[in-house]
């Protein structure tokens, strides 16, 4: 019922946190400007932004808005009537905070990103500190994440995933604590030597406010608010939350505790990550809510329709009928961006879509930018006469610690259900959750880098098994000598294999054979 940190060095724990944290927010801003255009998705999300910004909500552009940007014009860009957008709002008004900041440019429209990327190394060294009691476990989590490939390219593009990942592990990272400080409170709660009577439930009173838990709530609707599919995981960690409830529970002798649990901790959970984060995802709304009316008029008859309903003939009068009118339309206009996610898409194709059975594996990442047949001696290229260069930015997850990561998945299946450790339910349910879900999507296009959200509970399964692989403070010299270099070697491959696809991380300018020794298989081109 004792938390693995409690009693360790917070001084070095901290230092060290901030060490590995500002090595990968360093690493992130490096060129950050770099290429100077819009990649990928970006032309939708930064522009979203700045017109969250300007107007309080999302409006329409015209065609040459890009190129207004990139030269610095930004008057005339947007069009008068609100556009129908199919993601909530929470990662673009992140967006806008830095275009706020630092202008409407790539550097103001990627900022956002960088900061909760290197936020979420942070977040990792903590949460695998607090798991293993370990600082050199959690640092090397966080070295980890910090060097794994697609994570890494994501924290420099202002796309709406590593807002989602970032929020989710939070999230987990607050029901951990959690955990712990729920843990030890009912220990605490219980006199000495008491034994549990068979109508006993155990501590109730002593934790009905959990802040750790409501942390977690306010996380969670962010999440959601970013990308819906975080309604998953909200579902899957809920669950997980009651079963570590029962199982404290059952430590201290209460029986039927899975009943008992469901009544006294279960309740009170689902208010804390549900009607919480229920009211968060509607709050992030407000820009929409205030101007409802404008989308009333552009959008509830046109091809998102059909029309919203009767209740739009006649003007409400009066705050909580304009506000009951708003929400209104709202959850209209959420049915409208529903079908476009279930059916807009179903005959689409695009040449970057993969199917999500291979994304562990790595089977297509997601070319956001490519500027091919540089010839010799322009723009710095030094190839031979017969060849070319060339620039890319690949989002392509960094291959050692991803198929390791596959053999430590399957580990920490057998650790949770055989050998009982709690600590490897996280990455088994994390993964499952964020990954499982698109295989109903395999129809329809989607990416590869929507695994992002995958990456830190696979970055977690690595680490715990590294840990088993050290061994524990009693096992033998020979033990953790030979355990330790495995270990190390295995990180050390993970930081040499990240430094040698770093030029196409990062749009370096190489040589057309230099790319070809880096894309290692037809399906990565």
């Amino acid at each position: 019922m004792v938390p693995a940190i409690r009693h360790r060095d917070p001084f070095a724990g901290w230092a060290a946190t901030l060490a590995v944290t500002l090595l990968a927010g360093f690493l992130r801003l490096w060129r950050l400007r770099t290429p100077e255009e819009f990649l990928f998705d970006e032309t939708y999300y930064a522009k979203d932004a700045w017109s969250l910004l300007r107007h309080g909500y999302t409006t329409g552009y015209v065609e040459a808005a890009n190129e207004k940007i990139l030269s610095g014009r930004l008057s005339g860009i947007f069009t008068d009537g609100p556009s129908m957008v199919v993601h909530p709002e929470a990662g673009k008004w992140l967006i806008a905070l830095g275009e706020a900041l630092f202008g409407m440019d790539p550097f103001g429209w990627r900022i956002a990103s960088v900061v909760v990327g290197t936020l979420m190394v942070m977040v990792m060294v903590r949460l695998v500190r607090r798991l293993t009691g370990s600082t050199l476990l959690g640092c090397t989590a966080g070295l980890l994440l910090c060097f794994e490939g697609l994570h890494f390219v994501m924290s420099r593009l202002a796309l709406l995933d590593v807002f989602l990942a970032f929020f989710l592990l939070a999230a987990v990272s607050c029901l951990v604590a959690d955990r712990d400080w729920g843990r030890l409170r009912m220990a605490r709660l219980v006199p000495p030597d008491h034994r549990m009577a068979a109508s006993d439930w155990g501590p109730v009173r002593g934790l009905r406010f959990r802040p750790w838990r409501l942390a977690a709530g306010v996380l969670l609707g962010l999440a959601v608010a970013t990308k819906w599919n975080a309604l998953v995981p909200i579902a899957a960690f809920g669950l997980l939350v009651w079963a570590w409830d029962a199982g404290a529970r059952r430590s201290l002798g209460v029986r039927r505790p899975w009943l008992r649990s469901a009544v006294v901790d279960a309740v009170p959970a689902f208010f804390y990550l549900v009607v919480v984060a229920l009211v968060v995802y509607v709050l992030t709304w407000t820009g929409w809510l205030l101007h409802a009316a404008e989308y009333e008029r552009a959008l509830s008859d046109t091809q998102y329709g059909p029309y919203w309903g009767s209740y739009l003939e006649r003007d409400a009068t009066g705050f909580v009928p304009e506000l009951l009118q708003s929400l209104r339309s709202l959850w209209n206009y959420h049915q409208d961006v529903y079908t476009f996610h279930t059916r807009g898409l179903n005959d689409a194709t695009h040449v970057y879509q993969s199917n999500p059975a291979g994304w562990l594996l790595l089977n297509r990442p997601v070319g956001v930018d490519a500027d091919l047949d540089i010839a010799p001696g322009t723009g710095g290229c030094d190839a031979p006469r017969d060849s070319t260069c060339l620039r890319q930015v690949l989002l392509l997850g960094t291959p050692v610690l991803w198929w390791g990561g596959v053999l430590a998945l399957v580990y920490a299946v057998f650790a949770w259900v055989a050998r009982r450790d709690w600590r490897f339910a996280i990455p088994v349910v994390g993964v499952a959750a964020t990954w499982l879900p698109w295989l109903r999507y395999d129809d329809r296009p989607i990416f590869s880098y929507y695994a992002v959200a995958t990456v830190p509970f696979t970055v977690i399964a690595v680490t715990l098994l590294l840990g088993h692989l050290v061994g524990g403070e009693r096992a033998s010299y020979r033990r953790r000598f030979w355990g330790t270099l495995a270990a190390g070697t295995f990180v050390v491959l993970v930081l040499v294999n990240f430094a040698w696809f770093w030029p196409i991380y990062t749009d370096e300018l190489i040589t057309t054979p230099e790319w070809l020794e880096r894309v290692w298989f037809r399906a990565w081109i």
